[in-house]
C-alpha cells in the first residue's frame, strides 16, 4: 500500500529567482501576492561550528550585536521601525547558520531592505554595546539554561558525547570565559570576516513584483564591500569506536530523571536522511507513535520525549553533516536509566525484525507532510526553506520536490535505515539524574543549620 491518493497535496511548485550582486551577495525572490505581505530573510553562512578555540559564543554573541545598531539606525530603533511599520522581526543561531528576518506589510519592504543593509554595511561595533551583549548573553544564559533542569547537560554535556570534532562538540552558547575576554578587534574581525555580502542569501518571499524587488535590492546591498571568503572549519567526525553508554550528568535542579539516546546519522538529503526522517515521525510523531503508545502509555515508564534529526539545535530543516539523531526522554523515578534504554532500544529492535505496516507508514507519511504543508503555506515558512536549501546546499529548487521525497520512502527502506544506524554498536548516551541534597545531620539540624 502506498500512500493513499487523498493524502497526496498538489504538485508544489513555488517560483524561484535566483541571482547574485556582483559583491557575492546571493538573493532568493519568489513571488505570492496572495496577501499583502513579504517576508526578508537573511542568513549569514556562520554558526557555532565555525568558531575558534577561545572564541566559543561569538555568534550567538553576534546576533545580539546586530540589534545594537548601525550608521543610520540607532540602538533600539530596528525594533520601532519594525513593528511601528506593522511588522515583526527575530533572529536565530544555529550550529551552521545565523539568521535574521522581519515579515513586513509589502508596501514596507524598502523598510526591511534598509534595515538589513545598514546593520551589514556598518554594525556598531563599540565598546559600550560589546559589553552591554557580553552581560545580554551571560543573563540569557544564566536564565535559560544554567537554571533550567537538563539545559546543562543538553547544550554542554551531549555534544561533548555526540561528537569527537571541537568544533561541533563545544557549547553553541560558549563560555563565560571566552565572552569576557572577546575584544573589539576579535569581534570586529569577526563580523567582517562573516558579515559580508558574499557570505549571506537574502531571501524575499510574498506580495512583491520581481523587477521592483530587484531595484531595489540593488540599491540598498550592491554597494556593500564584498571580502575575502572565509575559511570552512573541517567538521570531518571520526567514526565511533565504541558505544557510549556510561555518560552520566548529575542536575541539581532536575526533579525527576532522564536520558538522552543517539546515534550517528546519515548526509543530509540522502535516501538515509529521509527515510530516518520518517522513522522518527513513527517513533515520536503524534499521539499514535511507538514511543507514545509503548513507553508513555503502554508501559508508562516515560513522562515526556522529544526527537529529530540534529537534535537539540538542529531539526531535518537545517540538519548538516555531520548531525546525529537524538532523541530526549523525561521519565518516572521508579525506573532505571538502563531500563529505559533497553524499552526504546526494543522499540527500534521491533522495526529491524517486523518492519512497519503500509498502515503506519501511511500515518506518518501524512503526518509529515501535513507538517511541511503547514510551513510552506507562509510566506516566513517559506522563505526559511529556500534559504536553508540555499546556504546548506546550493539548490534552493529542492523545495519544490521535498514532499516527494518523504513520500517515496517505502517501509523496506524505513526497516532498512533502522538496521544501518540506530544499532547498540553505535549508540550514545546521556543519563540526567537529580543531585540530591544531602540531608541535614541531627546535629545541624538542632543548630538550626
Amino acid at each position: 500500500m502506498t500512500l493513499g491518493a487523498a493524502a497526496v497535496p498538489a504538485k508544489i511548485n513555488i517560483p524561484i529567482e535566483k541571482y547574485k550582486l556582483d559583491n557575492g551577495l546571493r538573493v532568493i525572490l519568489s513571488q505570492d501576492n496572495t496577501l499583502p505581505v513579504v517576508a526578508v530573510y537573511i542568513v549569514y553562512d556562520v554558526g557555532s561550528r565555525s568558531e575558534e578555540h577561545g572564541r566559543t559564543g561569538f555568534a550567538h554573541l553576534f546576533e545580539h550585536m546586530m540589534f545594537e545598531g548601525s550608521a543610520n539606525v540607532k540602538k533600539g530603533e530596528h525594533m520601532r521601525y519594525v513593528e511601528s511599520n506593522g511588522g515583526s522581526f527575530n533572529g536565530s543561531t544555529h550550529p551552521d547558520y545565523t539568521n535574521y528576518f522581519e515579515t513586513m506589510p509589502s508596501n514596507k519592504l524598502a523598510v526591511a531592505l534598509w534595515l538589513e543593509s545598514d546593520r551589514m554595511r556598518s554594525l556598531a561595533i563599540t565598546p559600550e554595546n560589546l559589553a552591554n551583549q557580553k552581560e545580554a548573553v551571560k543573563q540569557e544564559r544564566r536564565l535559560s539554561f544554567d537554571n533550567q533542569p537538563y539545559a546543562t547537560a543538553i547544550v554542554d554535556k551531549w555534544p561533548q558525547l555526540a561528537f569527537q570534532n571541537w568544533q561541533s562538540s563545544h557549547s553553541l552558547i560558549g563560555s563565560f570565559e571566552d565572552l569576557n575576554a572577546a575584544t573589539i578587534d576579535d569581534v570586529s574581525k569577526f563580523f567582517k570576516t562573516y558579515y559580508a555580502p558574499n557570505n549571506a542569501v537574502l531571501t524575499i518571499v510574498g506580495d512583491i513584483q520581481i523587477p521592483e524587488a530587484k531595484k531595489l535590492v540593488e540599491t540598498f546591498f550592491a554597494d556593500i564591500p564584498s571580502q575575502p571568503q572565509p575559511k570552512r572549519p573541517d567538521l570531518t567526525e571520526p567514526a565511533v569506536a565504541s558505544p557510549v553508554n556510561g555518560a552520566l550528568y548529575r542536575d541539581p535542579l532536575a526533579k525527576v530523571p532522564a536520558v538522552v539516546i543517539g546515534y550517528p546519522g546519515p548526509p543530509r538529503n540522502s535516501d538515509d536522511f529521509y527515510a530516518l526522517s520518517v522513522l522518527d515521525a513513527l517513533l515520536t510523531g503524534g499521539d499514535s507513535s511507538r514511543l507514545q503508545q509503548d513507553l508513555v502509555k503502554g508501559k508508562k515508564s516515560v513522562v515526556q520525549y522529544e526527537g529529530d534529526l540534529g537534535w537539540p539545535f538542529a531539526s531535518a530543516d537545517d540538519y548538516k553533516f555531520p548531525e546525529d539523531y537524538a532523541t530526549f526522554l523525561i521519565y518516572k523515578p521508579n525506573f532505571q536509566s538502563d531500563q529505559i534504554v533497553d524499552q526504546y532500544q526494543d522499540e527500534i529492535a521491533k522495526i529491524q525484525t517486523d518492519g512497519v505496516t503500509p498502515v503506519e507508514l501511511h500515518r506518518v507519511q501524512t503526518l509529515l507532510l501535513a507538517s511541511k504543508l503547514n510551513q510552506l503555506q507562509t510566506c516566513m515558512g517559506r522563505a526559511r526553506l529556500l534559504a536553508n536549501f540555499e546556504v546548506l546546499d546550493g539548490t534552493p529548487e529542492e523545495i519544490n520536490t521535498l514532499l516527494d521525497k518523504y513520500q517515496a520512502v517505502t517501509a523496506a527502506e524505513v526497516q532498512a535505515i533502522a538496521k544501518k544506524y540506530l544499532t547498540k554498536d553505535r549508540r550514545i548516551v546521556l543519563a540526567i539524574q537529580p543531585e540530591v541534597s544531602p540531608k541535614p545531620s541531627a546535629e545541624n539540624r538542632k543548630r538550626g543549620e
